[in-house]
């Protein structure tokens, strides 16, 4: 028996100290870093960090792209802090709100000695607390003594690693009948994960046969569609076009998957939708940011099937990654049900863009 947090329960921490702007200490194989999320920092920890060495900063091949920064390590680039770069400096790095307006923020100078495990591991850790990717890593000698000393979450990347990959077991928390406009037969299912994040829910209709495929739809959540009717996107019209499909059959599960934004949080999304208004497209306005097309994970929706006794689907999708995901992660797609709803002038290009560049067969 033991009181200390697990390694799943330490990152939860980190992420949480990371949206605080708090740094934390991430360790491997004899190596350590301060990290901090550019996003969240603040001047005088900035100053801080200055007084105790040379922090880098790491920013996502996908930013460096944009940025025409020389990216050495494959997914992320290591830039060597200018000695007059300030807080202005590292947030225009991170955010392009202001790319068009001051497009030219060198000269840089890109790293490559070295290991880059720690930078790695700085911005997944962003990434997973719905930060801008961009991190502060400031090389320390002993990082378990300055976590010990000033109080910080210590994060061995050995431990930390196998955790950032996986999808988070989700648990069962409660079910509820909740008669619903599509279906007075309906129950929500709530589901935690056991790394602190998000819920996720499971709504389903009727009394569906575990024994055969049952009408399934994967859902991720989208404020801005579902609740505000949006009419840039065709997710609102999606969400209430299957649950009345399974109404009208009587029997289905739609689970509404809390990863907003293809995955990248409702803030992020608000800024790829700025950055729309400059002239980008959905997938341009992602990598502006640092982010890959799709950053969901649909493994997800398929624990949550097997959790309820399903093991096969009829899949209301107009996504193919949808279905590979499903038959990889041991779900069977019997069948894929086109769902054509809610295109409007508004969101033309945005549903062309899926087409064109992430395969949706609309």
């Amino acid at each position: 028996m033991t009181l200390a947090p697990s390694i799943v329960e330490r990152l939860a921490r980190a992420r949480g100290d990371l949206r605080m702007g708090v740094p934390v200490v991430l360790t491997d194989a004899g190596r350590a870093a301060l990290v901090v999320a550019v996003e969240s920092l603040e001047a005088p920890r900035l100053a801080e960090l200055r007084a105790m060495g040379q922090p880098e900063l790491a920013i996502t091949v996908r930013r460096a792209e944009t940025l025409k920064v020389r990216a050495y390590d494959g997914d992320l680039a290591r830039i060597a802090l200018p000695p007059d770069a300030g807080l202005d400096w590292l947030h225009a790095m991170a955010d392009p709100v202001d790319d068009l307006r001051v497009p030219m923020k060198g000269p840089f100078q890109s790293l490559r000695d070295g290991p880059a495990d720690l930078h790695r591991a700085a911005i997944a850790l962003a990434k997973s607390a719905h930060l801008l990717p961009a991190a502060l890593v400031l090389p320390v000698p002993d990082g378990l003594a300055l976590a010990g000393r000033h109080g910080l979450t210590l994060i061995p990347l050995a431990e930390a690693a196998p955790e950032l990959l996986r999808a988070s077991p989700l648990h069962p928390v409660v079910s509820a009948r909740l008669p619903m406009v599509a279906s007075t037969a309906g129950r929500v299912h709530i589901f935690r994960p056991e790394d602190g994040g998000e819920e996720h829910y499971a709504i389903e209709i009727g009394r569906p046969d575990r024994s055969a495929p049952v009408l399934a739809r994967l859902h991720s959540a989208c404020f801005t569609g579902d609740v505000l009717g949006s009419l840039k996107c065709d997710c609102g019209p999606q969400l209430r076009a299957a649950l009345a499909q399974m109404g009208a059959a009587g029997a289905g599960v739609l689970l509404y998957l809390n990863q907003e934004g293809r995955g990248i949080g409702l803030a992020n999304k608000m800024r790829a939708y700025a950055l729309q208004d400059q002239g980008f497209d959905t997938v341009q306005a992602n990598h502006r940011l640092g982010f890959e097309d799709d950053e969901r994970d649909f493994r997800l929706g398929a624990g949550i099937l097997r959790q309820m006794g399903f093991s096969a689907v009829r899949l209301l999708t107009n996504n193919p990654r949808k279905l590979a995901m499903m038959e990889s992660n041991g779900i069977h797609v019997a069948e894929r049900v086109p769902l054509h709803v809610g295109q409007t002038a508004q969101n033309a290009d945005y549903l062309a863009t899926k087409a064109a560049k992430s395969g949706h067969l609309l």
